[in-house]
């Protein structure tokens, strides 16, 4: 039986990249999953398939969040789902992983980019937890995706680094907040990770070998580097970690 068997997890972002990683990776220990998409309904269906075929349960929910209507449209598809996979509707485990970024630098960032970037990396993890608390179980997890750029200068994309920054912020008041509850809040802070959002720089002779140089462990990280971390946070080997940036960036920048 796995360490995850008979829970529940929400993880926003799931169709792809380290959402992918971090929702294969608990279906893995055993937690049902509901895989959350923003505009790839093919890719969120791929995910569900392939932890069917390896013997879990999984449903996808769309919304987009860069708005307030698509966190509520998100709050209710979830509950519904709940309801299709649970007979008491109560969630264990949210991973707050989408997210979007920007290649702008501080000069050229526009408040129409910087809107946008908050809408989806610090309003939507804000009010999805909000909305979701009636329905988190006592002693649940949450895990908040942020960045080791909250670590690591890096100013040529700072409008992103203040997000997660915000991020990192919310999730040490959370834990807070939450502790009564029994209710964890960590955040997992990834560096350079082979996904397809990094794939036009990254698969490129130059461009690996820039990544890699970055780490201490000479590598680039890949999604399941991640998916492990979440994965301890969500079990109950993480029952006494709270309020802490877990970094996974591989050592970058030590």
């Amino acid at each position: 039986m796995g360490k995850l068997e008979g829970k529940i997890a929400l993880v926003t972002g799931a169709s792809r990249g380290i959402g992918r990683g971090i929702a294969l990776r608990l279906a893995e220990d055993g937690a049902m999953v509901i895989v959350h998409y923003g505009s790839r309904p093919d890719a969120a269906a791929e995910v569900v398939r392939a932890i069917g075929q390896r013997g879990g349960r999984a449903v996808a929910v769309g919304a987009s969040l860069g708005n307030m209507a698509g966190v509520e449209r998100l709050s209710q598809s979830a509950e519904e789902a709940l309801g299709s996979l649970s007979a008491d509707r109560k969630l264990d485990i949210l991973v707050n992983n989408a997210g979007i970024g920007t290649s702008s630098t501080f000069e050229e960032t526009t408040e129409e980019q910087l809107d946008e970037l908050l809408a989806v990396n610090v309003k939507a993890p804000f009010f999805l937890v909000q909305k979701m608390l009636p329905l988190l179980r006592d002693g649940g997890r949450l895990v908040n995706i942020s960045s080791g750029v909250t670590r690591i200068a890096y100013p040529h994309i700072m409008a992103y680094n203040v997000t997660k920054g915000a991020l990192n912020t919310f999730t040490l008041h959370l834990a807070q907040l939450l502790g009564p509850r029994g209710i964890t809040v960590n955040a997992v802070l990834p560096g350079i990770v082979d996904t397809d959002v990094n794939a036009s720089w990254l698969h490129t002779p130059e461009g690996r070998e820039h990544a890699e140089s970055m780490s201490a462990l000479g590598r680039v990280g890949e999604p399941a580097d991640i998916a492990d971390v979440v994965a301890f946070l969500a079990s109950p080997d993480g029952r006494w970690v709270t309020g802490q940036m877990i970094d996974a960036t591989g050592g970058s920048h030590l």
